[in-house]
């Protein structure tokens, strides 16, 4: 059955921090596109997991080779999203080496507090190595669908491209939702991919070529091509956009990135 595609409503003179970006907005009312993207990852979670400690020592030599270095001015954009400051408490889901949440840590001072959770015990364990001397920083082994923390007990939470693991997307911003305070923000920074769509399909083929070529460098070739076939079907901006409203976020826009290739999504939880 056709349906009717969302209304996107650009704000004038809206500029993403990156280059090449674009924010937009979502109608509430506006409907759905014709696509049905999926509502989680079908891999289970173990094997995810599995994979990723697989390639914990490597993960972040290889994001900043196969981003030509532009992650890190991705996460500067994500810690601006925020809107933590000094003081803040902030959780870092899905947090991998750590380094977003070691952003966060500087955001908020040595009187904030940054919790990373991540679900692969060897990325935990590295993150906590690496930044063993960060008062205010802590890393635990942690379920992103069923989070051990008090409702609102955080200013702000955070995932980096860690949605598209998550077996239920939904479930995932509703549980980030649920331990952040009313009025404070989740924000989403992810991969996507690019319009119109003869360059989308091209991306995604380029991708699934050097994704495993980038990985075999370092003999991790197999393991990489999972992260091309995760975004198979993983919803765009603007249908990630809705899933955040159905999670109970409010005020929800994103700005697209790096031509479109990344996505950075933000939301601020109901004071109502």
């Amino acid at each position: 059955m056709m349906r009717q595609r969302p209304t996107i409503r650009r704000r004038a003179g809206d500029r993403s921090p990156g280059r090449g970006g674009e924010r937009a907005s979502i109608d509430p009312g506006s409907g759905s596109s014709t696509e049905d993207p999926r509502p989680g990852n079908p891999v289970p979670e173990t094997s995810v997991a599995a994979m990723f400690d697989e390639i914990a020592p490597v993960y972040d030599r290889l994001n900043t080779i196969m981003t030509a270095g532009s992650d890190g001015r991705w996460r500067r954009a994500a810690v601006t999203a925020t809107g933590a400051g000094s003081g803040d408490a902030v959780l870092d889901v899905a947090c991998g080496t750590g380094k977003l949440a070691a952003e966060l840590a500087d955001r908020v001072g040595p009187f904030g507090r940054v919790v990373g959770v991540d679900l692969a015990p060897t990325m935990v364990a590295l993150a906590a190595d690496r930044h063993r001397d960060v008062v205010q920083l802590d890393f635990r082994i942690a379920n992103a669908l069923d989070l051990p923390f008090a409702d609102g007990e955080f200013d702000a939470a955070t995932i980096a491209f860690g949605l598209r693991n998550l077996a239920d997307f939904e479930a995932g911003f509703r549980e980030m939702a649920r331990v952040v305070r009313p009025g404070g923000s989740v924000v989403c920074l992810e991969l996507s991919v690019p319009r119109p769509a003869w360059w989308g399909a091209t991306y995604q083929a380029i991708f699934r070529r050097t994704a495993p070529l980038a990985g075999s460098i370092f003999g991790r070739g197999r393991a990489y091509a999972y992260l091309p076939a995760s975004l198979e079907g993983f919803p765009r901006p603007e249908h990630l956009a809705s899933t955040m409203r159905r999670a109970g976020l409010v005020d929800v826009s994103y700005d697209r990135l790096a031509l479109g290739a990344v996505a950075l999504h933000r939301g601020r939880v109901s004071r109502a």
